[in-house]
């Protein structure tokens, strides 16, 4: 009787972290929470970027630290439907920022006297281009620092860090709708201070 041939299970390469989404990452370090770290490495770079350009230096390590913790503990509420974590971190690090609000505007203001940005980015690199050009650096950072709150939340969120609508919305937890509103509100006040030069991009 001929032997039978035994069929031997394709080995698959090892999974990497990076071929996890982020949804994916959040689910299973709820069973194994040292895979939250992946979602750190990850994200935590443009998080620093964001909260350094909002505040300086001086509080950004602390707060970056605080919205990932608060972020691994609310990870058994978050939305698996999201693959993208990214909003949800912005909405938790703008949250954190709302306490430094004075630093905020007083950096803000330096700049808009000295012209020299403080953090580790200027206000006119090429990144974002879309937002200023260099010489209108100092009356635009006047013009941000005299913003309500919750429209300077959302024009950073959408021209710093390029987030859509739909992604700002989710961040600050306000109907889309409500974050258009806001931005051409924000878009009209800084057009107007600088004297009707166009800032931002639609």
């Amino acid at each position: 009787m001929p032997e039978t041939s035994r069929t031997v299970p394709e080995r698959r390469p090892p999974e990497s972290p990076a071929d996890l989404d982020d949804a994916t990452v959040i689910e299973r370090s709820r069973r194994e929470p040292e895979r939250f770290a992946t979602l750190f490495r990850r994200h935590a770079p443009a998080i620093m970027r964001y909260v350094v350009r909002r505040l300086g230096p001086g509080p950004a390590d602390d707060i970056v630290a605080e919205t990932f913790l608060i972020a691994f503990r609310g990870r058994g509420s978050y939305d698996l439907d999201r693959r993208d974590a990214g909003p949800w971190l912005y909405g938790i690090a703008t949250n954190l920022v709302r306490r430094h609000r004075r630093d905020e505007v007083r950096q803000l203001r330096a700049l808009a006297r000295t012209g020299a940005d403080p953090v580790t980015e200027s206000f006119a690199d090429a990144a974002d281009a879309r937002l200023v050009a260099d010489s209108a650096r100092r009356p635009l950072a006047a013009a941000i620092a005299g913003l309500p709150a919750a429209q300077r939340d959302v024009l950073l969120l959408v021209t710093w860090e390029g987030l859509t609508y739909d992604e700002a919305a989710r961040a600050l937890g306000v109907p889309e709708g409500t974050v258009r509103s806001r931005m051409n509100r924000a878009r009209n006040k800084v057009r107007k201070a600088l004297g009707g030069m166009e800032t931002t991009d639609e």
